[in-house]
Parts: structure tokens; C-alpha cells; sequence
């Protein structure tokens, strides 16, 4: 089965940067899996961040953080990895990894959480001065 394990949250201060990853294994490869970051704050539903199609081809953010994230894959490597700089104090949450596997009969993805049927133990981000 799809496993996702992420990596790579702690604390970091207003203006910093941090980089977190998502592991993936099992399933049918990275080829057949769709990936989105999402987070959830305290009392806050989990929102999507930044997706990416199982080709790599198709990208998108949440307008929060478009100009400042930014998704990319390796699927030689298995990982998805997000890059996230001048962080604020809105983006402190528990960020989540989610997976959706194919077959995929075009390059669609979406930020929609309902897309993903698997999910990381997620990694947290606090920022702090």
C-alpha cells in the first residue's frame, strides 16, 4: 500500500526559510501517484498548500504562499519535497503530505483535500521569533 512519511518541520523564525520532504513508498510508484502538501492549524481545517501531478508537469498554490513555496519531485528518489521561504507566522501548522494514486488519465491535480486518500503523520512548522 501507499506510504507517505514527511520530514524536515521545526521552528523557524518570521522571514526564514525551511525545506520539508515527503517519503514515498509502496503502491504502484511515483509514476501512478499524485501528491499534494496540505496543513492544519490549531481549531483550523487542513487547507491545501501546493500540489503536483505524478508527471510533475502540473503545479499549484494556494495564493497564500504563491511567490514563496515552491513543490518539486524527484521520482528516482521517491520524494517530493517543498521549499518554503519568507515564512510568516500564518504558515505555523502541522503539514501534512497527501498521496493520490492512478491511473491518471491526464495531468489533473487539485488542492482539494478530499483528492487524497493517503496521508503522512505530518511534520510541524513553528514560527518564532
Amino acid at each position: 500500500q501507499l506510504q507517505l512519511v514527511e520530514s524536515g518541520g521545526g521552528l523557524v523564525q518570521p522571514g526564514g526559510s525551511l525545506n520539508l520532504s515527503c517519503a514515498v513508498s509502496g503502491g504502484r510508484g511515483m509514476n501512478y501517484v499524485a501528491v499534494g502538501w496540505f496543513r492544519q492549524a490549531p481549531g483550523k481545517e487542513r487547507e491545501g498548500v501546493s500540489c503536483i501531478s505524478s508527471s510533475g508537469n502540473t503545479r499549484h498554490y494556494a495564493e497564500s504562499v504563491k511567490g514563496r513555496f515552491t513543490i518539486s519531485r524527484d521520482n528516482a528518489k521517491k520524494m517530493i519535497y517543498l521549499q518554503m521561504k519568507n515564512l510568516r507566522p500564518e504558515d505555523q501548522a502541522v503539514y501534512y503530505c497527501g498521496g493520490r494514486e492512478g491511473p491518471f488519465y491526464s495531468d489533473y491535480v487539485s488542492l482539494r483535500r478530499n483528492e487524497y486518500t493517503t496521508w503522512g503523520q505530518g511534520t510541524q512548522v513553528i514560527i518564532s521569533l
